[in-house]
């Protein structure tokens, strides 16, 4: 489901460009061509946090609940539609999340993480909080 929701945000990539803003993505881990098949879905610069120091002085985990949820079925159905394939290699218990991180010490505008797996991100959140920022960061430039 990692791949579905990398596709969506690449596709805001454009308008990401208009606004000058990056886009990245930070993996826990990189195993066999896990990273290529990624790549094949986002377009931004991709890092591998191996220490995994980004996901927290606490990371977040879904333990065996995850086979009780619904929405976590419904999830993978969705993306399985789509012709999105997971793998079971690998640690993947650990819950992800999107944030879209102003410049300089701006810090965090925008912070969604996963409550179960395939809980996306809205991408017209994150596209209004970006549209927001630099219309406000305008204003405050002209006075």
């Amino acid at each position: 489901m990692m791949t579905q929701e990398a596709a969506e945000l690449s596709s805001l990539k454009s308008q990401l460009q208009d606004l000058e803003v990056p886009l990245f993505a930070v993996v826990k881990e990189n195993l066999g061509k896990e990273l290529d098949c990624f790549k094949k879905y986002f377009t931004g610069k991709v890092y591998v946090d191996q220490k995994r120091n980004f996901y927290g002085p606490q990371e977040r985990w879904m333990f065996l609940s995850v086979f009780l949820r619904i929405g976590v079925w419904r999830n993978l159905w969705r993306a399985y539609r789509r012709g999105f394939r997971g793998n079971l290699r690998g640690e993947g218990l650990v819950l992800g999340g999107v944030f879209v991180i102003g410049p300089g010490d701006q810090g965090i505008l925008l912070e969604h993480r996963e409550k179960e797996f395939g809980d996306k991100v809205n991408m017209l959140a994150v596209l209004r909080t970006l549209q927001f920022f630099f219309f406000f960061a305008a204003q405050l430039a002209f006075r």
